[in-house]
């Protein structure tokens, strides 16, 4: 037996930290993660990076930014970094790693590290053949039938799930993983990375779950003063308002119900996880953490989806709980510190008493250190966006038209007023603009000019074709050519 805390790192897909009970939603039940919070320490400020999938999965798994890891546009066949990766460190320190659901990597069926791996890769048996979901499924009569449902993974069409509610990838990771605990190694610390699809669309949540929110009436998503005026908008974000412009106001609360309910859905199957730690003997001795990889949208100013910087794309839910009576995460503190993704790898190495390597750019949540200022960058072409936020003011770059924005998040959270250009932050906007001209690499530096954010020419734009609808998934068995791997779908054009 081993004395050394385990170590569990729950991640969700695309869930903005305001999404949350504990965080003052109005209508959203989270009962099981508001009752970690309350055991645990929430990290209020805590940033993607880069608010998409692949690259924000990088950044944790390697505890780097796009500057190492190579990608902050989403690049589907991008091999991982030749860098030590936050499994690997840990096998190597002694710990038994288990990682169960979405890695998105490639190919699908590297390991990075991890000593075993059950996959549930949102659709993507072109990639490398089918996952081990698919294979479930299979196994339960329903061979390539887990997108009959219609629905979308980059839209917010919604229904109830079609098949058994035992067959539903949620249901399906939860029971993974908590086999996977029981059948752990006894003399090695376990290292499990429980890993949901969800609540990244499609919107196919089971009916009981819908059934809860069927009398509630969801906020009215806010709309800032500077996003009223589409025509006006930075290109990055007429790119994404064209894109779901079929989504209309009268959608909004059955988009929000459908995503609430998936929501709860986790919350509850979450619950069987913490169960199984208890019977098991491995609670009070297993390190938690809990966070997204990017936030949604979700009508908010218009948009949807990730890929900018507004709190509810950028800003994701952060929760740690150490062993039972550690001091450094005593039972409900609210830590406001800034915290990026990368921070994730340093954080459960400290906890293992592991040495961090060299390259992590990250700092632990449980260390003295501090930044002062947190920098982000998304995309390379002419959607591309950078933020810099120093936990109150928020600067917002958008290159091509060169498009500043500045939001005092103090007192106005919602970002409903832009102040950029103003005398009431003039200093503080240099300040964060001067921090993004120190920083710049790659592409970005062509969009500076003596030391200024000049940023590249505007365009005009011009509507998408859609003709794949935005990477409808179709009949699975037999499984589709693996093809076109590196084609992206699914997202706003730039």
């Amino acid at each position: 037996m081993t004395s050394r805390p385990n170590l569990m790192l729950i991640t969700v897909d695309q869930w903005p930290a305001s999404l949350m009970g504990h965080a003052g939603h109005p209508c959203v039940l989270t009962p099981t993660l508001d009752q970690l919070a309350r055991n645990g320490v929430r990290f209020h400020n805590t940033y993607s990076e880069c608010p998409i999938c692949i690259p924000a999965r990088r950044t944790m798994m390697t505890g780097t930014t796009a500057r190492q890891h190579g990608d902050r546009s989403f690049d589907p066949v991008a091999r991982m970094p030749d860098l030590p990766t936050l499994a690997g460190t840990l096998h190597e320190a002694g710990y038994h790693g288990v990682a169960v659901g979405k890695l998105h990597v490639y190919p699908p069926r590297d390991r990075i590290g991890f000593d075993e791996v059950h996959l549930a890769e949102e659709g993507r048996p072109h990639l490398g053949g089918y996952d081990d979901y698919d294979l479930f499924l299979a196994d339960q009569g329903y061979p390539g039938q887990g997108f009959n449902h219609g629905m979308n993974n980059n839209d917010y069409m919604w229904r109830p799930w079609h098949l058994p509610e035992h067959c539903h990838v949620t249901n399906w990771t939860t029971w993974r993983m908590c086999r996977e605990i029981k059948r752990r190694d006894p003399t090695k610390p376990g290292f499990w990375h429980l890993s949901y699809v969800a609540p990244h669309p499609p919107l196919a949540p089971l009916q009981a779950y819908l059934d809860i929110y069927r009398d509630v009436d969801p906020p009215v998503p806010l709309v800032g003063d500077w996003a009223r005026d589409e025509a006006a908008l930075p290109y990055a974000l007429r790119s994404i308002t064209d894109f779901w412009s079929h989504v209309k106001p009268h959608h909004l609360p059955g988009i929000q119900r459908a995503f609430m309910a998936t929501c709860t859905h986790i919350d509850h199957q979450l619950r069987l996880v913490i169960g199984t730690l208890r019977e098991e003997g491995l609670l009070d001795n297993t390190v938690i953490l809990f966070t997204a990889d990017h936030g949604d949208m979700l009508g908010t100013h218009g948009l949807w989806a990730k890929r900018v910087y507004y709190e509810d794309s950028a800003r994701v839910p952060t929760i740690l709980l150490g062993p039972a009576g550690d001091p450094r995460t005593l039972p409900g503190r609210v830590d406001n510190r800034l915290v990026q993704l990368a921070d994730v790898m340093p954080t459960l190495l400290d906890y293992a008493d592991v040495p961090v390597p060299s390259h992590v750019e990250g700092l632990s949540m449980i260390g003295e250190a501090r930044r002062k200022i947190l920098l982000a960058g998304c995309r390379e072409d002419a959607s591309a966006t950078r933020m810099a936020t120093d936990g109150r003011h928020k600067l917002i770059w958008y290159p091509t038209g060169n498009v500043k924005q500045v939001f005092d998040l103090a007192q106005d959270p919602g970002e409903l007023h832009d102040l950029a250009g103003t005398p009431a932050v003039a200093e503080v906007q240099a300040r964060l603009e001067a921090a993004l001209v120190e920083d710049a690499w790659g592409v970005d530096t062509d969009w500076i000019a003596d030391g200024k954010l000049v940023g590249a020419s505007a365009r005009e734009f011009r509507g998408q074709s859609n003709r794949g609808l935005s990477g409808q998934r179709g009949l699975h068995f037999p499984p589709p050519p693996q093809a076109g791997a590196d084609v992206v779908v699914g997202t706003p054009g730039g």
